[in-house]
């Protein structure tokens, strides 16, 4: 094997092993600069690796694209994990848990939820690619619908609509509640929404056993215990 054969292998098993450092950087480009003007040049001095080291990566923009999308799913995932309570019951789950989520998405991650809408828009605009749009959808209902299935089995709890239907709910309600956020950040308004939505969406579940109709409203989660 030659030396310069050598330093190609060598190269691109470091750049296998940077996978997760490219998409980090990735995220944060595109955080940034939004996805029209990041590139694969950009990225790639974000992530402070060769160009040649990022393409054998990620051949293209599209897939390192998905490969960020999937790193904020695994993020999303393990922050509605960090929210369950076995025996809470679900109303009390939705509850804390909605609540707890806006918080997080409207006054800690503005960015990150712009970024997935980007991508979104990106993906439905661009040839052959209404599959990754699709399928990012296809995990926040699976992703929300497991947390509720799993809120009311430790509750020994049931619903009253499917858990496909109730999470495809919640991410539309969270879906418009984010964007008039993005556009007209005003806290006042969005917090009475945030209490409508959170109302509709424990009654849509309706949870019946023997925890059901447990749910701490803001005032009561506010005041001292």
């Amino acid at each position: 094997m030659t030396a310069d054969r050598e330093e190609s292998v060598v190269a691109y098993v470091k750049a296998a092993e940077r996978r997760d450092q490219i998409v980090a950087a990735a995220r944060r480009a595109l955080i940034r600069d939004g996805v029209g003007r990041t590139t694969m040049r950009t990225v790639a001095a974000e992530a402070q690796v060769p160009l040649g080291t990022l393409h054998y990566v990620f051949q293209s923009k599209e897939r390192l694209f998905r490969a960020v999308l999937e790193d904020i799913i695994q993020a999303i995932t393990q922050d509605l994990e960090v929210l369950r309570s076995p025996g809470r019951g679900m109303a009390e789950t939705l509850d804390e848990g909605l609540r707890r989520t806006w918080a997080r998405m409207a006054a800690r991650d503005p960015g990150r939820q712009l970024l997935q809408y980007e991508l979104l828009t990106y993906a439905l605009r661009t040839p052959n690619l209404a599959d990754m749009a699709r399928w990012q959808y296809e995990e926040y209902f699976r992703i929300v619908a497991a947390w509720c299935r799993a809120a009311a089995e430790d509750a020994g709890e049931t619903c009253a609509v499917g858990f496909d239907l109730l999470a495809r709910v919640i991410v539309a309600q969270f879906d418009g509640l984010i964007l008039q956020h993005l556009a007209d950040p005003e806290a006042d308004r969005a917090a009475q929404d945030l209490e409508q939505v959170v109302a509709m969406v424990v009654a849509m579940a309706a949870p019946r056993g023997p925890r059901a109709g447990r749910r701490r409203t803001a005032a009561s989660s506010s005041s001292p215990s």
